[in-house]
C-alpha cells in the first residue's frame, strides 16, 4: 500500500449510476464517445483512462455513482456536450494490480481494503482505477492502479 497525493488534472468525462457488472459494458460504450469528443474539440489526451466511483458497494447488485474520465491538455475554452471537470488533488492509498481483470477484486481491491482498515486511515468514499496498461477485454495482463481516497 502506497500513500500519496494525486495530481490535479482536467478531464473529459461521463457520469452514470450503475452496478459493478455494468461497468464493463458502460466503459466499452462510453470510451469511444469521449475519444471522439477529444478529437472533435482539438484536445490531446494527457494520461490514462480513469474510472471514479463514489461509495463503491461491496456487492454486485447495489448501484453507485461512476465516472469514466480521460485527462486532457488544454481545453480552457471547451464548449462541447460532455463534462469537462477539474479533478483536485486528493490523498489516496494505492496499489498496482498486474494481471487479468477477473482477479482485480480478489487480488487488488481486497488486500488494499484490508491494509487500509488495519491502518490509521479512513476512507473518503471516493475510489479510482487508473488504467496504466490496458491490453483489451479478455487479456491476461493489465496494469490497473487502484486508489482509495483518504479522509482527513
Amino acid at each position: 500500500m502506497n500513500i500519496k497525493e494525486t495530481g490535479a488534472m482536467r478531464v473529459i468525462s461521463i457520469q452514470r449510476r450503475l452496478t459493478i457488472p455494468e461497468v464493463r459494458h458502460a466503459s466499452a460504450e462510453l470510451a469511444p464517445l469521449i475519444d471522439a469528443e477529444i478529437d472533435r474539440a482539438g484536445l490531446k489526451p494527457s494520461g490514462p483512462w480513469i474510472f471514479i466511483a463514489r461509495n463503491l458497494p461491496k456487492n454486485a447488485k447495489a448501484a453507485f455513482d461512476w465516472r469514466i474520465c480521460r485527462p486532457v491538455a488544454g481545453g480552457e475554452a471547451y464548449d462541447g456536450t460532455l463534462d469537462m471537470i477539474e479533478l483536485e488533488p486528493i490523498m489516496v492509498a494505492s496499489t498496482l494490480h498486474q494481471g487479468p481483470v477477473r482477479s482485480l477484486f480478489t487480488q487488488g481491491y481486497a488486500p488494499l481494503v484490508e491494509k487500509i482498515e488495519m491502518s490509521r486511515h479512513n476512507f473518503s468514499g471516493e475510489s479510482r482505477e487508473i488504467y496504466h496498461r490496458w491490453a483489451g477485454p479478455g487479456s491476461r495482463y493489465h496494469e490497473i492502479e487502484i486508489q482509495f481516497g483518504l479522509a482527513n
